[in-house]
């Protein structure tokens, strides 16, 4: 039997990869390692921190960066197109009682950027010590981790904006998908939202700019309290659909809504997905995107709601989302059965 841990389940470690100079973040560099530092920082007075970089230079920069609360980090040195290790690093499950590594393929988010290197990165992450001798297993198969929820017990939410693209599995049904979610990931019941995408986000709709698991009976979700709002009836749609949705005993979820923050935009007068969905669930710790806008306090009231045996603690991501993603989209956590990591 195979089972895809939730998210609120004992962690070993959380990866994450650090933007470069020749990445896209272009003027917006500084910054953005500056909010990299501070969730670097936060996250490993947790637990275990991973960061790929792209060579020893890169390493000495980011250990410059981080100062003296760099114990406990380990470094792998590896090339990537870009820093989203929610869609490009493996998805671990549980099988037989082990660990395994799955290692679906990964196209750009439907053939929008340059991907090889992002595609080929779980091979070079298994080389490191952390992950040497571990169960990599490569599905032929397309599949973003950004793109599904689950509660740990079998059901896995999405949406089928992006599952059902055909800029991902041309010709697969939801009945495909469906049979290969519960191959692959151990799903016994998929809820499907249809949803339009964020402005400004071309995951396709990934649902984790949407609608999240605080636990197995509530889910977090972003909507809109400004009717004028362009997302603002979209979102109510998608809330209704929530709604509807049931858990396994047949109750319904316990509803925690996150209203977006007032619209970002970026140079270009082009919109940015900032949101609260994307927040990060951790040991011990919830951190939640903020964007420097009156409606941050509101959104992390609320999300405590869901996480009464975390800190929720909200965490600047102004900067990263002009790259048009968040923190969720930044990281990839493994769970505890993964590997003893050294802190």
């Amino acid at each position: 039997m195979t089972r895809l841990p939730a998210e609120w389940e004992k962690q070993a470690a959380v990866l994450i990869a650090w933007p470069h100079k020749t990445g896209d973040f272009g003027g917006h560099l500084d910054a953005v390692e500056q909010s990299y530092r501070v969730i670097a920082n936060t996250i490993n007075r947790y637990q275990t921190l991973i960061i790929v970089c792209k060579d020893s230079a890169h390493q000495q920069h980011i250990a410059r960066l981080l100062q003296n609360d760099s114990a406990g980090i380990h470094y792998i040195h590896a090339d990537y197109n870009d820093i989203w290790v929610r869609d490009t690093v493996f998805l671990s499950v549980e099988k037989a009682g082990k660990t395994q590594l799955l290692n679906f393929q990964f196209n750009g988010w439907g053939n929008k950027y340059p991907h090889a290197a992002d595609d080929a990165l779980n091979h070079v992450l298994l080389n490191h010590p952390s992950f040497q001798g571990l169960d990599l297993v490569d599905i032929d198969w397309i599949l973003e981790g950004g793109s599904i929820e689950s509660d740990g017990q079998g059901t896995v939410l999405t949406t089928r904006q992006c599952l059902l693209n055909p800029n991902r599995n041309p010709g697969l049904s939801q009945q495909d998908i469906e049979h290969r979610l519960s191959e692959y990931l151990g799903a016994k019941r998929v809820l499907w939202l249809s949803q339009e995408h964020l402005a400004g986000d071309d995951t396709d709709a990934h649902i984790d700019t949407l609608a999240r698991f605080c636990n197995a009976d509530t889910i977090a979700y972003s909507t809109s309290t400004n009717p004028a709002d362009a997302h603002y009836a979209s979102l109510k749609y998608m809330e209704a659909q929530l709604q509807a949705f049931r858990t396994v005993t047949g109750e319904p979820y316990k509803l925690i809504p996150l209203a977006l923050p007032e619209p970002i935009f970026d140079e270009d007068g082009r919109r940015l997905p900032a949101n609260y969905a994307n927040f990060l669930i951790i040991n011990d710790a919830v951190l939640m995107p903020c964007y420097d806008d009156p409606m941050d306090e509101n959104a992390l009231t609320q999300l405590r709601q869901g996480f009464s045996n975390h800190e929720v603690m909200a965490v600047a991501c102004k900067p990263i989302v002009h790259q048009y993603g968040s923190l969720h989209c930044m990281t990839m956590q493994f769970p505890a059965s993964l590997a003893d990591f050294d802190r």
